[in-house]
């Protein structure tokens, strides 16, 4: 702990992490809470729910809002997504306004930019990815470079971690700490199970199947100590879908167990035995209580 540290004021609040897709959030939580909560692929738009992940320190908790990335879409799946932005806007204490280094400030960032403004939100502006961009172009809008502290940040190497959540740190309230110092999230460890195995999916399948998927899991039996027992059900909305999510002779939903299982047996420090089952139900991509059911909103 700082002198620093030591003589200010304990502050906890929430910070919305918000961008467009693919800008790095869920990278950078992951890097600020030095473990894997939240699933990253390369591909746009994995994130379907907005998750928290609770950063403690000696002077602060930083209560870190994931979110989906702000796009543009009609669909109904992605409409809820985008719901969840605005409710994250809302009820954030700050707003940590992602904007990657290498693609620029993006329309998505104007949109988030007005939208925290409109609520009376301080901002910080986290550039992702510096060490493959060249900072801070020329062309950014001016109000951001006098209102708003613009840091740096390349949360694979772990550059600049530390002065971005000093500046996130200054916008919170006073407060003591409003979660035990134990809990890393509110989201429980059935969910956490469900999310990596549909990383696992974005993972083998190509194109835009994945993104058509649901991943629920029904059973998550943890009576015995030395092995927890998962079973979970894919969602697709066709049979077409089912054939290719099965494979030749299971050959792809075994590789997609297998990278499952991986990542679920390091999450829970425990022996898992994963049963996958694909599962056609039409609708689930156009009924927005079945999204709800499944906690993507």
């Amino acid at each position: 702990m700082t002198e620093r540290q030591r003589e200010a004021p304990h502050r906890a609040g929430a910070a919305a992490l918000l961008g467009p897709p693919n800008v790095g959030k869920s990278t950078l939580l992951n890097a600020i809470l030095g473990t894997k909560l939240a699933i990253v692929t390369a591909k746009p738009q994995t994130t379907r729910s907005r998750i928290l992940g609770i950063h403690h320190r000696p002077d602060a908790q930083i209560l870190l809002l994931d979110t989906p990335g702000l796009h543009e879409s009609g669909k109904v799946l992605n409409s809820a997504l985008n719901g969840s932005v605005v409710s994250a806007v809302e009820d954030c204490d700050a707003g940590l306004l992602l904007v990657d280094a290498r693609r620029g400030w993006q329309p998505a960032n104007d949109r988030l930019w007005e939208a925290l403004g409109a609520a009376g939100k301080p901002v910080v502006v986290a550039i992702t990815k510096a060490d493959l961009g060249d900072g801070c172009p020329a062309d950014w809008p001016e109000a951001v470079r006098q209102l708003a502290p613009v840091l740096p940040v390349s949360a694979l190497q772990g550059e600049g971690l530390e002065p971005l959540l000093d500046a996130v740190v200054e916008l919170l309230p006073e407060s003591p700490p409003l979660y035990p110092e134990d809990e890393l999230t509110d989201r429980s460890l059935r969910w956490l199970a469900a999310e990596l195995v549909r990383e696992a999916l974005f993972m083998e399948l190509e194109q835009e199947l994945p993104y058509q998927i649901a991943v629920e899991v029904t059973e998550f039996d943890e009576s015995r100590r030395d092995l927890v027992h998962i079973r979970a059900s894919l969602l697709v909305t066709r049979n077409s879908q089912k054939r290719i999510v099965i494979g030749r002779g299971g050959e792809v939903i075994k590789r997609i167990g297998i990278a499952a299982r991986r990542e679920i047996e390091a999450l829970l420090e425990s022996k898992v035995h994963l049963e996958l089952w694909v599962k056609v139900e039409p609708r689930w991509l156009k009924n927005p209580e079945r999204i709800q059911s499944l906690g993507y909103v």
